[in-house]
């Protein structure tokens, strides 16, 4: 079980993979449910590779049956969720030429209505419609209600060309993602990742979360830990914007709201 603090005993990962929709990931939603209710979480939201990204989604399918396959991941969690006693949320990681943020508090319905979703990555399309940059998925996102977090923003990996930044098309920055300095991760290992991009979210008075970035059920305990819990995503979103009272993890060590090393 992951050792918690007193004053917050309701655990969040809030950037987890499944099999059924991220091609990089090992195991199924089902059983990402089962190893994170035994871990000792609360919740977990699932945020799979999208149609930038790594996705196991076949891409030639139309539209609505992609959204439903990429889907598939969640669902499965959800349902094994509700079966053991975990509350199973969804997201998705977009993608934007190695870019990558955390979308929160929309559905696969929402999704469906909006098949400009796949224009992130592909700004030649046969519909018609203008290609999203970071800009416009964060206007999109935001008329729905949704939030957007910036994913590692100072990873540096060979699938990442380029460390770009957009203070201003975001609602907060990942500023712990535990595949960078939990001792049990295999990939990703530099904690400076983190500590640069704490920095960054000071300087721009951007909000921080963090997530484990978990792609197997080898759990690392990362995520966020609230003193009551969350009700829904849109619970979620309004604590993160709003400067909630919760704190961070990596699994080892714990962070304020801001960052900053906690007893």
């Amino acid at each position: 079980m992951i050792p918690l603090l007193n004053d917050y005993p309701y655990l969040y990962e809030t950037h987890l993979h499944t099999s059924q929709s991220s091609r990089c990931a090992k195991n199924t939603g089902a059983q990402m449910a089962r190893a994170a209710k035994a871990a000792g979480y609360t919740g977990i939201f699932v945020t799979d590779h999208h149609w930038g990204g790594n996705t196991a989604a076949d891409r030639s399918l139309p539209w609505a049956d992609w959204v439903h396959a990429f889907s598939a991941g969640y669902r499965d969690a959800r349902k094994e969720g509700d079966r053991i006693g975990l509350d199973v949320f969804f997201g998705w990681e977009a993608g934007f030429s190695g870019t990558e943020f955390l979308i929160y508090g929309l559905t696969p319905d929402w999704m469906i209505d909006h098949p400009e979703l796949r224009t992130f990555c592909e700004p030649e399309n046969e519909e018609g419609f203008t290609p999203l940059t970071p800009e416009l998925q964060y206007q999109l996102v935001h008329s729905a209600g949704g939030m957007v977090i910036h994913a590692h923003p100072f990873r540096e990996e060979s699938y990442i060309p380029e460390i770009r930044l957009y203070p201003e098309c975001v609602d907060g920055v990942e500023v712990i993602n535990a595949t960078h300095s939990n001792p049990m991760s295999k990939a990703h290992n530099d904690p400076a990742f983190d500590e640069r991009a704490r920095a960054y979210a000071r300087k721009y008075s951007l909000p921080a979360t963090a997530g484990s970035d978990m792609h197997w059920t080898e759990l690392f305990g990362g995520g966020m830990a609230f003193s009551h819990p969350l009700c829904s995503p849109d619970e979620y979103i309004a604590e993160v914007i709003s400067g909630g009272n919760y704190v961070m993890t990596n699994g080892v060590e714990w962070f304020d709201r801001y960052g900053n090393p906690v007893a």
